[in-house]
């Protein structure tokens, strides 16, 4: 997603943590832990002077797979810190800069098995779903700033998460799926795309999911 919004002229800042992308573009990437508040807040004092016309994708995520009766208590946190309180993190500090320019674009990137559920998959459902009533009322304080707020919920996409499941249980998914294939990350692309272009859609939940409910 960063390689096409980098590449498509307009001016694009990307953040990773642990993991640097390959990517030639290290001038417009930034490694901030998303979970501290006070890395975040410099991060933004870093790229202030390019924050005009601000399009917010919140995707950075972490999953801990264990039953919850199993689960390490630290590491179940660390999800929600990352996932949910994070994504609030980068929320929290940009909205002032969205609010005194009347525009803004965020959208949160959650999860299908915060719909369904997945055994062994607790932190990284509960933080996901977390996404939908954070964009739902940050929805209604923004509107009348013209600040829209979205969240996507992804289905099991040809990409990321997908690639850490094992051949046979990915066959499975697969066979589940109704349109029987993984998304292509380009249908992100096209639902993000939709969200930023859009002057009357906020507050809700688009699934990219090819019909698994």
């Amino acid at each position: 997603m960063f390689d096409h919004y980098s590449n498509s002229g307009e001016v694009t800042v990307g953040t990773f943590n642990r993991n640097r992308p390959d990517l030639d573009a290290t001038d417009k990437l930034f490694q901030v832990d998303i979970s501290d508040y006070e890395q975040v807040k410099a991060f933004v004092a870093d790229i202030e002077s390019k924050l005009d016309n601000i399009c917010l994708i919140n995707c950075a995520s972490i999953a801990y797979d264990s039953f919850a009766h199993k689960s390490n208590p630290e590491q179940w946190k660390e999800v929600i810190d990352t996932n949910l309180t994070g994504t609030f993190y980068m929320i929290r500090s940009l909205l002032p800069y969205m609010r005194d320019q009347m525009y803004g674009r965020i959208i949160n990137l959650s999860s299908v098995v915060a719909q369904i559920g997945a055994i062994g998959t607790s932190a990284y459902a509960a933080s996901k779903a977390g996404l939908w009533g954070l964009s739902k009322s940050l929805a209604l304080e923004n509107a009348n700033k013209n600040i829209l707020i979205n969240s996507l919920n992804l289905g099991y996409m040809d990409t990321g998460m997908t690639y850490r499941l094992p051949d046979d249980l990915r066959s499975i998914i697969r066979n589940q799926i109704p349109l029987r294939e993984f998304g292509s990350p380009q249908e992100i692309i096209h639902a993000v795309d939709y969200l930023i272009n859009s002057d009357y859609v906020t507050g809700t939940t688009i699934d990219i999911n090819g019909g698994l409910c």
